[in-house]
């Protein structure tokens, strides 16, 4: 029983994970470099807690997918904002996404200490939301909730939108070689990355959505401990695949979770999760650049694109 529960633990700590670095990894193929999945998680764990809280009783089932629905428009309302800085105004992607990162995470502070807090105004967090806005449990007992079996549905559709379908392609394409998509493929390159860019905020949104829903059924401050940071080490260590994204996720879930055990039983600092996290990915990168080093450039990213990884 304990084996279960701990396998329950990192699943849930891997969904948010998964999610995000679903995010990152459809920006980052896309050719957009969006830092700010944090924010645009925090962006939709906020408005599926108003969702919940405001109208769950109300709603009745319908309350957990208008929960769901609300938090990705809201993640890709936040993209948009980005996206439209850089198609509008040129403004780099990365300065603009790491400054909503900070505007979201105040303004969430400002909305549980404010207009959203509890209603005996001693905890900086909102109402709890209504039972038909939670997600249900898979295994009694532990906090394991089906939003692991959305989070890996949506990664399978994501490789198979990017490896069989036209519009998979296009953003395969604008990501490699932007100018060529243009010249040679005619794709309208900043409507891919732009739409590509809305989608990865949904996704990021998504994630915040479920973690509301399933696990803190409140939204408070710090309810991403930088889930949205930690995304980008799961889509780059896992080379931008869908697929590769859930075992990555699940990895950096499995060192949360071990961090935390240890912390609790042993006293040893939760940060070293951080400090192994970094180690692997630096290893990773060694790694590539020795494969790179012996195989050459070229065969290497012939073999990348035939396998879709490009």
């Amino acid at each position: 029983m304990e084996l279960v529960a701990l396998c329950a633990d990192i699943l849930v700590r891997a969904t948010p994970l998964i999610l995000a670095g679903l995010a990152v990894a459809l920006a980052f193929r896309a050719g957009v470099l969006n830092i700010g999945a944090d924010g645009q998680l925090l962006a939709g764990a906020t408005f599926a807690a108003i969702v919940g809280v405001k109208f769950g009783s109300i709603l009745g089932w319908v309350a957990l997918p208008a929960a769901l629905v609300a938090g990705a428009i809201a993640g890709a309302a936040w993209s948009w904002i980005a996206s439209t800085l850089r198609t509008r105004f040129h403004v780099l992607e990365v300065i603009s996404t790491i400054m909503l990162n900070f505007v979201a995470a105040y303004g969430v502070s400002y909305l549980v200490r404010g207009p959203l807090q509890e209603p005996t105004h001693i905890y900086p967090q909102t109402e709890t939301i209504a039972e038909g806005g939670q997600l249900p449990r898979i295994v009694a007992g532990t906090r394991l909730h089906w939003g692991i079996v959305l989070a890996i549905g949506l990664a399978v559709l994501l490789w198979w939108i990017l490896r069989y379908t036209a519009a998979g392609f296009r953003v395969r394409a604008s990501g490699s070689n932007p100018f060529a998509a243009w010249s040679a493929g005619l794709i309208d390159v900043t409507r891919t990355t732009t739409l590509a860019f809305i989608v990865s905020g949904g996704l990021a949104g998504l994630a915040g959505a479920v973690q509301v829903c399933g696990v803190t059924f409140a939204l408070y401050e710090n309810i991403s401990p930088g889930y949205g940071y930690t995304a980008i080490a799961v889509a780059l260590l896992a080379g931008l695949h869908p697929i590769g994204v859930i075992a990555t996720g699940t990895m950096f879930g499995a060192l949360e979770v071990a961090a935390s055990t240890l912390q609790r039983n042993a006293n040893i600092p939760a940060t070293l999760a951080s400090v192994i996290e970094a180690s692997i990915i630096l290893l990773v990168i060694v790694a590539r650049q020795v494969r790179w080093r012996w195989v050459g450039v070229g065969e290497s990213t012939e073999g990348e694109i035939a396998e879709g990884n490009l």
